[in-house]
């Protein structure tokens, strides 16, 4: 016989009583389905994830414009506990990664746990009961803990333009693509020269009419070295998995190699940045656009994106790449930072997303009614990115400072995955009901890591880049390697913890029903 759970089911309509879990998770991206998988591993089976859309995927699945896919290598853009023999390409697309999620979410039995169209509006802690109080589009909740996989990269961010909103043609983020829209011969502006740009411009190029650029801040651009996986690897890693680990472990011990150069020597970049340069000289024969295309700080500094096919598109005859900002529209005539005028059809904003000021952060709220968009309004912070003082049984996955500028986030996430399953099973063993960082813990936590990020290349660069927040301090990116932040969250240390009790006298919630595990 199989054993059995309890599991929750959405609340009935009327109900008073809302079902209530050990853990809620917000987000079924990569940190919300990698959470359900060690969650069950770890025996904690009561729990749901709680998604808004209707499908697991998160980035991964909202990013489905032309020309989608990872820049860091599929093998090591996958979970250690599922590896895939099957990756079609050493850079695979978005279309392979998404139904890797999907895979990943059949094969480990998280279906009874999921709730799409469930978008959190809003998770307050409740002091008496010691328990986190959820609210949805499709019911309410609650939960010991909570566990905000919602991620950096899921709310898209779209500069206020005047007159954005008189513009006759179409418009649409990067995150949100119209696949309605027909844009065969059509004059397509793409406003930002980011990550998903440089994708999207080469794709797009040879079947648009004319393509308009905006660029602020030209890019350091490398050189994709992409390929097909052969059958005969994939039979391999699929016979024998130690060849698949092992590979990984290559793809990892390169890129622990370069971290020295990013966070403490940033002189060892030099040599990069002239394989950068020798890689704009290839793709773009006019010295005028070179010119424009070349940046003025330090390489690594802001996001080093990779591709083969990004400069000759834009040195192709129907692009035109404007060297200012957008800075207004009148009609469907596009005026840019340096007063050039420019007519188009539709607007493609590549304009990034809200990473230093995360919108799930307006909807939580902890002891004393305090918002989280409150407590980080001077900067976000966290202990080892994880916790939050005056946030109890808050646990982030892709939390502050845990970014990466040259490797896999899979590896911070499953890091991130083991301090709360190390955390939940410590609290059993004490007896305690949830916790929350000293102060002291917290301060000395950041304090340390602010100071490590003084000496890397995203401080000292010479750029403006979008891992800065508005005070011009860097509250994404973690200054050490993948190495030392696994160490770091390895297990919870009690004495950064302050622990709370519930008081004996409060009853369970409405008890969840039973489903298969």
């Amino acid at each position: 016989m199989a054993s059995r759970s309890k599991q929750p089911a959405a609340p009935a309509a009327g109900a008073t009583d809302h079902p209530h879990v050990r853990v809620a998770v917000i987000g079924s991206g990569f940190g919300g389905l990698g959470a359900g998988v060690r969650l069950r591993r770890a025996g904690i089976t009561d729990f749901v994830i709680l998604e808004r859309a209707a499908a697991v995927g998160g980035t991964w699945r909202d990013n489905s414009y032309p020309g989608c896919a990872c820049d860091v290598p599929s093998h090591l853009y996958s979970f250690s506990f599922a590896p895939n023999p099957e990756w079609p390409r050493s850079f695979s697309g978005q279309p392979d990664i998404r139904a890797y999620l999907e895979k990943v979410t059949d094969t480990f039995g998280l279906r009874p746990h999921l709730r799409f169209n469930a978008e959190v509006t809003e998770a307050r802690w409740e002091e008496g009961p010691a328990r986190w109080r959820l609210t949805t589009s499709a019911g309410t909740w609650t939960a010991d803990a909570v566990v905000s996989a919602a991620g950096p990269l899921a709310d898209p961010q779209i500069p206020d333009v005047p007159g954005l909103a008189d513009f006759p043609g179409t418009v649409f983020h990067s995150s949100r693509w119209d696949h309605d829209y027909d844009l065969a011969g059509k004059r397509v502006a793409i406003v930002g020269t980011g990550a998903s740009a440089a994708q999207i411009i080469p794709a797009i190029q040879p079947q648009v009419g004319r393509l308009t650029v905006f660029q602020r801040t030209p890019a350091w651009v490398l050189p994709r070295r992409d390929r097909e996986i052969t059958g005969l690897e994939k039979w391999l890693h699929g016979a024998l998995p130690p060849t698949g680990a092992l590979r990984r472990g290559t793809l990892f011990a390169l890129r622990e190699l370069q971290v020295d150069a990013f966070v403490r020597r940033p002189g060892l970049l030099k040599l990069v940045q002239k394989i950068a340069e020798k890689h704009i000289a290839r793709g773009v024969a006019d010295p005028a656009l070179r010119a424009r295309l070349t940046p003025d700080y330090r390489i690594g500094c802001k996001r080093i994106l990779l591709s083969n096919t990004y400069y000759p598109a834009l040195a192709a005859a129907n692009t035109d790449v404007v060297s200012s900002r957008l800075a207004e529209v009148r009609g469907s005539t596009l005026v840019a930072g340096d007063g050039s005028e420019h007519e188009v059809d539709a607007i493609v904003f590549g304009t990034g997303f809200h990473v230093t000021d995360m919108p799930i952060a307006r909807r939580v709220f902890g002891i004393g009614g305090r918002s989280l968009a409150e407590e980080w309004k001077g900067g976000m912070e966290a202990l080892r990115g994880s916790t939050v003082r005056g946030f109890p049984n808050l646990f982030f996955v892709i939390g502050p400072n845990t970014g990466l500028g040259n490797s896999s986030m899979i590896l911070m996430i499953e890091s991130q995955l083991n301090y709360l399953v190390d955390a939940l099973t410590t609290l059993d063993s004490v007896g305690a009901t949830a916790m929350q960082p000293t102060a002291v813990a917290q301060r000395h936590w950041n304090l340390e890591l602010q100071h490590r990020m003084d000496r890397t290349v995203w401080t000292t660069g010479g750029c403006v880049s979008w891992y800065l927040d508005d005070s011009g301090k860097n509250t994404v990116l973690w200054p050490a390697s993948t190495t030392a932040f696994r160490r770091a969250t390895r297990r919870v240390d009690l004495a950064e913890y302050e622990l709370i009790k519930r008081p004996a006298a409060v009853t369970a919630a409405a008890p969840a029903e039973e489903v298969p595990a």
